[in-house]
């Protein structure tokens, strides 16, 4: 069992910045995959990046690729998610989760472990 808590989340404007944390506890969190997903009202949850046990290798989506960055520190059992140049479209409850994978799926069904999530809104 791997228990995940999503911080960091809030209200920016704009082009602002936030920096999503998940911190993991239970398993070794080296032996896991990690991703962001984000849920926004009415709509399927959708991928949004990922990294390796590593962190030597990162999937993101298109609609974020080049402003948002995912990082781990397997020393903090930590996982974060630098998110600059938000856009109202990145307005969602973002959730960390974790795939006992060595790929970097983009399918919710292959993740296992999931936080409760965080909220971020964009005001335009």
């Amino acid at each position: 069992q791997v228990h995940l808590v999503e911080s960091g989340g809030g209200l920016v404007q704009v082009g602002g910045s936030l920096r999503l944390s998940c911190a993991a506890s239970g398993r070794t969190f080296s032996d896991y995959t990690m991703g962001w997903f984000r849920q926004a009202p009415g709509k399927e949850r959708e991928f949004v990046a990922a990294v390796n046990w590593s962190g030597g290798y990162r999937l993101y989506a298109d609609s974020v690729k080049g402003r948002f960055t995912i990082s781990r520190d397997n020393a903090k059992n930590t996982v974060y998610l630098q998110m600059n140049g938000l856009k109202p479209e990145d307005t969602a409850v973002y959730y960390c989760t974790a795939s006992p994978t060595n790929a970097l799926p983009r399918s919710p069904d292959q993740y296992l472990y999931w936080g409760q999530g965080t909220q971020v809104t964009v005001s335009s």
